[in-house]
C-alpha cells in the first residue's frame, strides 16, 4: 500500500494553508477595525480643535471660529436682525447664507413649477416660491439649533462630572473647563473650549460663561453659569454645587422624557391626521384619475388649493403648541 499517500503529510498539506487564510483574514479584520476605530476618534474631535489645527496661534483659531458662527472678532452678534443671528449661533452650522438661500430658492422654483404644472395659477406659484425662499432657512436653522440644544443638554451632566472630578484634582476651574473642551464631543466641547479660549485671554471666567449660555440656548446652560456666578460672589464649595446641578438636570431630563411618553398619543393623532389628506388625495387619484382631473381648472379650486395648505399649517402649529411642553 506504498501508493497511498500519508495522512499526515496529507494533514499538515491542508492544515498550514488553512491556518495562513485564517491568520490573514484576522489580520484584515483587525485593519478594518482600526481605521473605523481612527475614523471615530476623529469624528469626535469638535470643531474648536479642529479649527485649532489649522491655525499657529490659539487667538487665530477663536477669531475664526466666532466668524464661522455669525460672530465678529470680539464674541459679539455681528448681523443687524439680532433674532436671526442668535439662531445662526445657536444652530452651530458654519454661517453660509449664500449657500442656504441659493438651496431654499431652489426648492422653492421646484415647488412653483410644480404646482403650477399640476394645478396651475402663477399667483400662488409665486407665492409658494416666496414663502419656501424666506421661510426654509429659517425654519430648518430652527430645527438644526433645537437638535443641537437637545443634545447639549444630554451632555452637559457628563461635562460637569468633569469639571468637579477636575476641581477634586486641585485643578483650578479654568482648568476644569479647558478639560471639557478636550475630551468632549460638540456641541459641548466646543461651547466649553470657546469660553476657555476667552478666559484665557483675559477675560472673566463668569463672562465667558455668560456668554456660552447665550451661545448654547439651552436652560440646563443657564443653570451651570447661575451656578458659577452664585459661587464667585458668595463663595464656597463649587464642586458640591455643580453636583447639585448634575442631580437637578437629570432630574429634569427624566420628567421630559416622561412628559414625551404621556404626550406620545397626541403627537401620533398630530401625525396621523396631517399625513391622511394626502394619502387619501393620493389614493383616489390612483384609483380614479378623473376625479380630480375634472375641477382641477376651476379657479374656485385654485383658490382653495393654497387654503387647504395653510389651514393645514396652521392645525400643526396649533396642536404642536398643545404636545410640546417646556419644562
Amino acid at each position: 500500500m506504498s501508493w497511498l499517500p500519508d495522512i499526515s503529510q496529507l494533514s499538515l498539506t491542508i492544515l498550514i494553508p488553512v491556518i495562513m487564510a485564517i491568520g490573514a483574514a484576522f489580520l484584515a479584520i483587525q485593519s478594518v477595525m482600526g481605521l473605523v476605530t481612527e475614523a471615530q476618534t476623529r469624528r469626535i474631535v469638535n470643531k474648536r480643535l479642529q479649527f485649532k489645527e489649522r491655525f499657529e496661534t490659539t487667538s487665530e483659531a477663536m477669531i475664526e471660529l466666532r466668524k464661522a458662527r455669525g460672530l465678529d472678532r470680539d464674541g459679539n452678534l455681528s448681523m443687524p436682525l439680532q433674532w436671526f443671528n442668535q439662531l445662526v449661533v445657536r444652530s452651530g452650522l458654519k454661517f453660509q447664507p449664500l449657500k442656504w438661500f441659493g438651496m431654499s430658492a431652489g426648492a422653492g422654483l421646484v415647488a412653483a413649477l410644480a404646482y403650477w404644472r399640476f394645478v396651475g395659477g402663477a399667483g400662488p406659484a409665486l407665492g409658494i416660491a416666496a414663502g419656501i425662499f424666506l421661510l426654509a432657512p429659517i425654519i430648518g436653522l430652527k430645527i438644526v439649533a433645537g437638535g443641537r440644544m437637545k443634545k447639549m443638554s444630554q451632555q452637559l451632566p457628563d461635562a460637569l462630572q468633569i469639571v468637579c472630578r477636575s476641581l477634586e484634582a486641585g485643578h483650578p476651574v479654568a482648568t476644569a473647563v479647558a478639560l471639557v473642551a478636550r475630551e468632549m464631543p460638540d456641541p459641548i466641547g466646543t461651547e466649553f473650549g470657546m469660553a476657555a479660549d476667552e478666559v484665557s485671554y483675559g477675560m472673566s471666567l463668569t463672562n465667558a460663561v455668560q456668554r456660552m449660555a447665550v451661545r448654547a440656548g439651552d436652560p440646563d446652560v443657564e443653570l451651570f453659569v447661575a451656578t458659577v456666578r452664585l459661587q464667585e460672589k458668595t463663595g464656597g464649595n463649587l464642586c458640591e454645587l455643580l453636583k447639585a446641578n448634575v442631580t437637578t438636570i437629570r432630574e429634569r431630563q427624566t420628567m421630559r422624557l416622561k412628559v414625551k411618553a404621556a404626550s406620545s398619543e397626541g403627537r401620533a393623532s398630530a401625525m396621523i391626521l396631517t399625513s391622511a389628506p394626502f394619502i387619501v388625495m393620493a389614493g383616489i387619484h390612483m384609483l380614479r384619475p378623473e376625479f380630480y382631473g375634472e375641477v382641477i381648472d376651476d379657479p374656485l379650486v385654485r383658490v382653495l388649493f393654497p387654503a387647504f395648505f395653510i389651514w393645514l399649517a396652521i392645525g400643526n402649529f396649533v396642536m404642536r403648541k398643545m404636545i410640546n411642553f417646556k419644562m
